[in-house]
């Protein structure tokens, strides 16, 4: 078994089945044995998965041309789950700040631009079945060496009330999941920001599209693969979740957090370099890196572009500047 299993294990075994949310925390970020806490680099070629971060120079200076777009000579740019800080840059010359979770924390009362790829997606989220006309949460238990799945008590108020406000009309047996991790970050984005622009990157549904998911989003990845299968090795793994944008921007919306886009991935870059043609970057003296760049903005515009959505928000400061 690994660590993070062992610790899980463990915990049930003493205190009986835990919320999904708890143990995907201690899967994905135990200080220790959490997937994203080991000394492996889970991105790349030896890795477990891509992310747009990988494909630079060109997704970096697409991405920091569209944020000039939105907020102009930003003095700061926070990003979200920064891993490597390849994206560190493509925004200088402002002052860059990482931040990851349980590592950091955002600064208080600032401006400038605050950026985030494939963040949310990897936040921990409650689990809940739609049975008898309400919503039963779905814990994790541990049985004959391996963990399952444990039916639990009604959910609590508070996945209950995040699912009745953002997901589709509840149907009977179909499973969905609440981030509420997502919702609390998104609060704090809101109410640290004076003024400035939110940037997310990331796949996922708004609540109209929700109901294409019976049974939920939840995946797990390694070596390239995607499973459903996600609890099985803890810590040896990725865990991920589509992002539910309606909740990212109705409660953002509620603290002064106002949408401006929100649109794939590929439409975004194309704004981003359109003034140019992408001259900016493609047109270059060295053959090859410019052929390398080409094709790297090829997969962008093609393959992730379309998968990946981008959440665009601004938040104006009381001279009016957004």
């Amino acid at each position: 078994m690994t660590p993070a299993g062992e610790i899980l294990a463990s915990e049930i075994e003493r205190a009986g089945a835990v919320s999904f949310a708890r143990f995907m925390e201690v899967a994905l970020y135990h200080p220790e044995y959490g997937y994203y806490r080991r000394a492996r680099d889970p991105f790349g070629k030896h890795g477990d998965f891509y992310t747009a971060e990988q494909l630079q120079p060109v997704f970096g200076l697409l991405m920091a041309a569209r944020a000039r777009q939105l907020y102009p000579n930003a003095e700061v740019v926070v990003e979200l789950g920064a891993g490597r800080g390849e994206m560190a840059a493509a925004f200088a010359p402002s002052s860059y700040l990482p931040v990851e979770i349980g590592d950091g924390k955002l600064p208080e009362h600032w401006s400038g631009v605050l950026f985030s790829n494939e963040f949310f997606d990897a936040l921990p989220v409650e689990v809940a079945v739609f049975r008898g006309g309400e919503f039963r949460e779905q814990c994790v238990g541990f049985s004959g060496g391996k963990f399952v799945w444990r039916a639990g008590e009604r959910a609590s108020e508070a996945t209950a009330d995040y699912l009745a406000r953002y997901g589709p009309p509840p149907e009977e047996g179909n499973w969905y999941e609440a981030g509420l991790a997502a919702l609390a970050w998104i609060e704090r984005i809101a109410r640290s920001i004076d003024a400035g622009c939110a940037i997310t990157v990331d796949y996922g549904y708004t609540r109209a599209e929700a109901v294409r998911f019976p049974i939920g989003t939840l995946m797990g990845y390694r070596a390239h693969v995607a499973r459903e299968d996600v609890l099985t090795d803890p810590g040896e793994r990725d865990i991920t979740a589509h992002v539910n944008f309606t909740a990212l921007e109705a409660r953002g919306a509620e603290l002064g957090l106002r949408r401006t886009a929100f649109r794939t991935l590929a439409q975004t870059l194309l704004d981003a370099g359109e003034r140019d043609r992408f001259a900016s970057m493609l047109d270059i003296d060295d053959a090859a890196e410019a052929a390398r760049r080409r094709m790297q903005l090829k997969t962008l515009l093609v393959g992730m572009g379309e998968t990946f959505r981008v959440l665009e928000q601004v938040k104006e400061g009381t001279d009016g500047r957004a």
